[in-house]
This record gives C-alpha cells, sequence and structure tokens, in this order.
C-alpha cells in the first residue's frame, strides 16, 4: 500500500507540473486582456506594428528562420504579437513554441513578462525560475531589442531580463526578500551602467518596502550622477531624486512618452510615500492608471499600491 501511495503521489506532482507548464489563462470577455488588481477590465486596441519596428522584427524572425533557427523565430513571432498589444495570444505562441523547445529557457523568459503583463504574477514566477533552472551554469546571452536604441547598442540579457522581471513579479505581490534576492543576482551579472540603474532603481525601492533602509542607503551610495546610460535617463533620475541630487520638478519635461509618464509616476509616488505624504502618493498613482497604459510596469506598480497588494 505504501508503495501504491508514493506512485499515486508521484504522478499526483507530475500532473501538477505539467499543467503548470501548459497554465492557461482565465476565460474573458472578447476584446479583455486582462482583469487589473482594482477590477476593471483591460482591453487595448491590436493595431499592425509601426511601419520601422514591423519591418526589422519580420527581417529578424525571416533571418532566423532562413538559418533554422527554428526556436529564435518563434521568440520574434511572439514578441511582435505583443508588441501589437495582443498579450494573451503571444502567451499562447510561447507556449506552443514551449511545447517544441521545451528545455529553451528564453521561451520561459519572454512568456514570463507576458503572463507579467496580464496580472499572472504566480505564473509568471514559474516561468522566470525555470529559465533561471535552465541556464544555471551557462554562459549569458545578450537578447537583442526589437526597435534599437539611440547607440543601437543592446543592453539586456537573458539572466539580466529574467532576473528583472522575477524582481518585480515578487516586488508586486509585496514578497521583498525574493523580490531582493533577484536583484541582487541581475546586479552580479549586469555588465553596463542602464541595467545597474533599472536593478538599482528596484532593488532600492525594495529594499525600503522591506524596512532595510541601511542597505538601500548603500544602494543610493552606489548612484552617481554622471553615469553611461542610453535608455534607463528615468530611473537614474528617480534615483538621484531619492538620493536628494536631483529636483522632482526636473522630472517632466512635458514630452516624456506614456512609458516614461508612467515610470516617472510610479517613482514620484514613492519619493512622496516615503517621505510621509500618502495622499500625495496615492493623487500621483492614481493619475497614472487614469492615463491608462496599463502594460508599462509603472503602471502595474501604480495599480498595486492602489490596490493595497
Amino acid at each position: 500500500m505504501k508503495n501504491i501511495a508514493a506512485v499515486l503521489m508521484l504522478f499526483t506532482l507530475f500532473l501538477s507540473c505539467q499543467q503548470k507548464e501548459k497554465a492557461t489563462l482565465p476565460d474573458l470577455p472578447d476584446g479583455v486582456q486582462a482583469i487589473s488588481l482594482l477590477g476593471d477590465t483591460l482591453e487595448t486596441d491590436i493595431e499592425p506594428l509601426p511601419e520601422e519596428l514591423g519591418t526589422r522584427i519580420n527581417s529578424l524572425g525571416e533571418e532566423a528562420l532562413a538559418d533554422s533557427l527554428i526556436a529564435d523565430h518563434l521568440i520574434w513571432k511572439g514578441r511582435s504579437t505583443a508588441y501589437s498589444g495582443d498579450y494573451r495570444k503571444a502567451v499562447e505562441e510561447f507556449s506552443e513554441a514551449i511545447e517544441q523547445f521545451p528545455e529553451d529557457a528564453r521561451l520561459y523568459r519572454h512568456r514570463g513578462h507576458r503572463y507579467l503583463t496580464l496580472r499572472e504574477f504566480d505564473l509568471a514566477i514559474i516561468d522566470f525560475e525555470k529559465a533561471e533552472e535552465l541556464f544555471e551554469d551557462e554562459k549569458d546571452i545578450t537578447e537583442p531589442d526589437g526597435l534599437p536604441n539611440a547607440e543601437n547598442i543592446p543592453l539586456s540579457s537573458l539572466q539580466t531580463n529574467t532576473w528583472y522581471h522575477l524582481g518585480l513579479a515578487h516586488y508586486l505581490q509585496g514578497n521583498y526578500e525574493e523580490a531582493n534576492e533577484a536583484y541582487r543576482k541581475g546586479i552580479r551579472v549586469t555588465t553596463n551602467d542602464d541595467m545597474l540603474t533599472a536593478f538599482l532603481y528596484w532593488y532600492y525601492m525594495s529594499l525600503r518596502k522591506a524596512g532595510d533602509d541601511v542597505t538601500a542607503g548603500n544602494v543610493l551610495d552606489a548612484v552617481q550622477e554622471e553615469m553611461d546610460i542610453i535608455e534607463n535617463e528615468s530611473y537614474h533620475n528617480l534615483l538621484l531624486v531619492f538620493q536628494g541630487t536631483f529636483k522632482s520638478d526636473a522630472l517632466f519635461a512635458g514630452d516624456e512618452s506614456e512609458l516614461e509618464n508612467a515610470t516617472l509616476g510610479y517613482g514620484l509616488g514613492f519619493w512622496h510615500s516615503i517621505n510621509g505624504r500618502e495622499k500625495r502618493a496615492e493623487q500621483i498613482w492614481q493619475q497614472v492608471y487614469d492615463a491608462g497604459n496599463w502594460a508599462a510596469f509603472g503602471f502595474i506598480a501604480s495599480e498595486a499600491e492602489l490596490a493595497g497588494k
């Protein structure tokens, strides 16, 4: 009987793992991508990509296919779908790719990103941890950008993207110790100031949330006014605001994109919050939420604050 019980237990665990690998999204009305943490439906206008971005991604996808790099081709397909605003379909496409290439860490990392977008934080964590398991002891690889930055230099990698997003998934759920562990891992492998700044930004806030103000202060000491920043200027400026060397009024020049405004809005709200101005913080987070750019991480973080996690 004990042997039968053991077999049944192993079979149950196997089924549980299989279910996690093939986890499906909840059924929602047509056109709805997700439900916000405040209970609102989140919809998006699914449109063709801007010409420059669409041309580049199609070219990269076709090039991968021509070189028989099927997994790479499928990654570009899923990324293209996500960029169009159809995050649920992107998850489906990455899941189908995982069935073909279950040992490719990149696929879990990309699907986890879109689970994050859809507020499926637990599923995102499962995927990021699977990616980490698969690339353990492997050499890190640079991840190509969909649309290159001003210097045409890809700055993120499989490992830094995995730990960055894993940290965020934990942060959004209020699991700050787990978030901090992910950020520390990312900091150890990052090779440029842009990714370092991104990690330090969320790491500082997570440490403050966890009540570790001493370590948080040490994080700010590592931030310099002059850093080699190509992409993450908003994170850098917010860190300088936290540090007290940059005025918050200078954050908004009036020409920021929606993504930057969500980023700046969440960070500025956090700054007011840690300085005891909770009402002002909530006002700013509400403004970010009302702006409607719901796929931006600053939006999701503002949403989580308003929902009280």
